[in-house]
């Protein structure tokens, strides 16, 4: 029975290294700023799908792993919050949202 847990963890723990390996190929190859802060979300989330399923069957007792998702999800909202107001500041100084061409953030 527990072998049959652990297979069904390798599913969950594969599509968190793939939600962490696109958003870090997101951030490298996207050029504007709000297909990096989705990138960054799609890091985000593989690391709180990552907490889950090792806290699901490595150790189902306890609730640390899903506390440290909801943390992880607050930061991604704060975080989410925070990269759209600098990104509407940016976008009404500069009229565009290339991260390639703006080189200080200076009024």
């Amino acid at each position: 029975m527990s072998a049959l847990l652990y297979q069904n963890a390798d599913i969950y723990l594969f599509v968190a290294v793939f939600l962490l390996f696109c958003g870090i190929a997101g951030l490298i190859y996207r050029r504007t700023l709000i297909g990096m802060l989705v990138s960054m979300e799609l890091i985000m989330n593989g690391a709180g799908l990552n907490l889950i399923a090792i806290n699901r069957f490595i150790s189902p007792d306890n609730g640390y792993g899903l506390a440290f998702t909801l943390i992880i999800m607050g930061i991604a909202a704060a975080e989410s919050a925070i990269a759209l107001s600098i990104i509407i500041i940016i976008a009404k100084r500069y009229r565009h949202i290339e991260s390639g061409d703006i080189k200080e953030l200076k009024y």
